[in-house]
């Protein structure tokens, strides 16, 4: 039987779900195209719920564990439990109207996960932002939005930082190219908080921070930026996430993942240390120095 970490949220819930699911409906020889048949739905639904892709009817997964012959009060009474839990709205559920579809998601399994590892090449990492670059972020992409809806793109941004903070949190290990330090997102000044609140946040023992230094050339990532999430529960496959303009790209097939575990780990090694990437934090800080008054 799978079972949910504590706190989980409704993200995991239905992909612990649906793979259990698959797992009941395969040990049956059940077509996805019977299983379908059986709660009045089509093949293509059964693919999502088993990916976790969709909520789930209480009445369908009663239906479809009748189909597979679980018919143990404690199993039964324990998946229907799993299936209200993940009908539950997560946190993020009230940024809706903000959030589109493609990247609520992503919210709900970086809330869950264990480990969550980033290459960026744009931008300091959502989750390492200052309150100031994050608007400077947000106004790049949003300028002619009402300010009201810039501020709670930003407050948003704020709440998913919460994870590394709490009890039990994720170890969050990012790599960062050296032009994402010296490009001026918002001014100076902003630039400069935000290089020292790095310096900060990597003396932090979850927390392991690299930057990729021009000098080093081409390098393993060179394609752009990615995220490897993985999750404590060993039966949820990692994933890959990779944002685009409109639209993001989820990979969770067994060899895209190892290409681009492979491809992270390289640049682990061809970056430069954790020491010496704090130290290179400073470093850029210093070149963000107000000038001179003559």
């Amino acid at each position: 039987m799978i079972t949910a970490e504590p706190g989980a949220g409704p993200t995991v819930l239905r992909i612990l779900l649906g793979s259990q699911l698959r797992r009941l409906r395969e040990d049956r020889n059940v077509t996805r195209e019977d299983a379908g048949y059986a709660i009045r739905a089509s093949e293509s639904k059964i693919s999502r719920m088993e990916l976790g892709r969709v909520g789930f009817k209480e009445r369908d997964v009663s239906d479809l564990l009748t189909l597979y012959g679980v018919t143990d009060g404690t199993e039964r009474d324990a998946l229907l439990s799993l299936a209200r839990e993940a009908n539950q709205p997560g946190w993020w559920h009230k940024y809706s109207d903000i959030l589109p579809n493609w990247f609520q998601a992503y919210v709900g399994l970086e809330a869950a996960a264990s480990l969550i590892r980033t290459y960026e090449v744009q931008f300091i990492p959502g989750l390492l932002q200052t309150e100031d670059y994050a608007r400077a972020v947000v106004l790049l992409g949003n300028g002619s939005a009402p300010k009201a809806e810039v501020d709670r793109r930003v407050q948003l941004r704020m709440e998913r930082q919460k994870l590394l903070n709490r009890a039990n949190p994720p170890r969050f290990w990012a790599i960062i190219d050296e032009a994402v330090l010296r490009r001026p997102i918002g001014g100076r000044e902003i630039m400069r908080e935000q290089l020292e609140h790095l310096a900060k946040l990597a003396e932090r023992p979850n927390i392991t921070l690299q930057v990729i230094p021009f000098g080093y050339g081409g390098h393993a990532a060179a394609g752009g930026a990615f995220s490897l999430l993985r999750f404590p529960d060993q039966t949820l496959p990692d994933i890959v996430y990779i944002e685009q303009l409109t639209s993001a790209l989820y990979l969770e097939k067994r060899e895209d993942v190892d290409t681009y575990l492979e491809s992270m780990e390289r640049l682990a090694v061809e970056a430069d240390s954790p020491d010496r990437s704090r130290e290179r934090f400073l470093e850029v800080r210093r070149d963000f120095a107000p000038p001179p008054l003559r």
